[in-house]
């Protein structure tokens, strides 16, 4: 039956997380959580809600373009876009003056993944499924026919795609028990946010140990006897048989990332990540030759702009754990494209969270790529932060360190309307007192 999209609105929403410190690193040493929160509304009454993620100013802009392509959207059937999502998908991307902005990267493709991960949430809800169940449930031809293979068939054809999720059908059912019965396993990056003190780092620690978690993440590379410090502390606390990450959010020259990690070696670490520029893929493989004997790995792709960047990551070896995003690409459709590819090269797919909403996110692509694509838990972890789910109706569930499969039908982005009202910029009732009180000024 046609369901026509009716409308689309697009708040600018904004949280103030820099008084904290919360999300503090080596690049972003105040950032204010936000995201562009978009509603899509179909004839029928059904709605779907999606979102991209921005570290405050500029948030605005993003807006801008999500409506800048809502004519691509507003208007068309939900069932017609479902049937051929890649064509679609296309479609959003390959706008004739549109395109030459990206192509298929930055503010545009951030603009995309909103509109395309509210249109998930439309087809989830659809179905009365949680996302992860409605992808683990699609057959094969169906979700390949929602990727966009162009530029990638030189390394993952669509017949190599379908061949994989047929042989991965066997297990399936046991591997979406274990996930309900047990969860997937979480790492942690709340504990140690480059501006805590040492006391916060300790406190935060030993909560998490208390919560189940066994695997935790540290910001580096602003100063490297800090960086010793903070890691020794991190490591007593945490104890010597757990995991423990850095990450440099991009920090580095090769050379130096090189020298300084070598530095950070009797910390035993597991990966650095994002030791340079996300897009520099020789640099990532000149650090991963130096660094994998040394036992540690390269992880990197939060900020990798398209499937195209992760297909030269994977081939070359220059990553040895793949971050996927939900909203730095151009939303599910390509995530998915990035999972099969990380399936083909052997790389464990551990997804980018935090911020806000990222967490709600990618729970659901952890656990299809698990139950559909991998049937590995080997080296594969997903990323939590503790910030901001109080703002959804439906907030990740962390327990004993592990994420519990969403089971509210979706993608587990809808927002509270007190929230809405809140933290809209500049207009929300809590921005009104930071801007009245002279602690926020209007810059954008």
């Amino acid at each position: 039956m046609a369901d026509k999209i009716k409308s689309l609105t697009v708040l600018d929403l904004r949280f103030p997380t820099s008084l904290n410190k919360d999300g503090s690193d080596a690049m972003n040493k105040n950032p204010d959580y936000s995201c562009p929160y978009l509603t899509l509304e179909t004839e029928s009454g059904l709605k779907g809600y999606g979102m991209t993620f921005t570290l405050g100013r500029g948030n605005n802009i993003v807006c801008e373009a999500i409506k800048l392509l809502s004519h691509l959207v507003v208007g068309q059937d939900t069932s017609k876009i479902f049937a051929d999502f890649g064509s679609f998908w296309r479609s959003l991307t390959s706008e004739d003056q549109i395109r030459w902005l990206g192509p298929e990267k930055g503010v545009m493709h951030m603009a995309v993944a909103g509109i395309v991960n509210a249109l998930w949430d439309l087809w989830a809800k659809k179905e009365k499924k949680p996302l992860w169940k409605l992808l683990v449930d699609l057959e094969p031809e169906q979700l390949v026919a929602t990727i966009d293979f162009r530029h990638i068939e030189d390394c993952l054809t669509k017949e190599e795609a379908i061949e994989m999720l047929q042989n991965m059908k066997v297990g399936k059912e046991k591997r979406e028990q274990e996930m309900r019965d047990t969860g997937f396993p979480a790492y942690t990056t709340s504990c140690a946010w480059l501006g805590y003190s040492e006391e916060k780092i300790m406190r935060l620690c030993k909560e998490a140990k208390a919560q189940g978690f066994t695997r935790f993440k540290m910001k580096v590379g602003a100063d490297l006897e800090d960086d010793k410090r903070r890691a020794g502390v991190l490591r007593d606390t945490m104890g010597q048989d757990h995991l423990l990450m850095v990450d440099a959010n991009q920090k580095w020259e090769v050379p130096q990332a090189i020298a300084w990690m070598k530095e950070l070696v009797p910390f035993r670490l597991t990966w650095i990540e994002e030791p340079t520029s996300p897009d520099d893929v020789l640099g990532h493989l000149e650090i991963a030759k130096a660094l994998n004997p040394l036992g540690i790995g390269i992880a990197t792709g939060e900020q990798c702009q398209n499937r195209i960047m992760f297909k030269q990551f994977l081939k070359s070896g220059a990553m040895q754990y793949c971050q996927i995003d939900c909203c730095r690409m151009g939303g599910v459709n390509e995530v998915l494209a990035v999972i099969l590819l990380a399936r083909k090269f052997k790389v464990p797919v551990c997804p980018h969270g935090g911020g806000v909403g990222l967490c709600e996110y990618i729970q659901h692509m952890s656990m299809f790529d698990y139950i559909a694509v991998s049937g590995s838990l080997e080296n594969r972890m997903i990323e939590y932060t503790d910030h901001l789910h109080e703002h959804f109706h439906h907030p990740c569930e962390i327990k004993n360190g592990c994420y519990m499969p969403p089971e509210a039908p979706g993608f587990s982005i809808e927002m509270k309307d007190t929230s809405l009202a809140d933290y809209e910029w500049p207009h929300g009732k809590v921005w009104q007192r930071l801007i009245s009180d002279g602690i926020y000024k209007l810059l954008d």
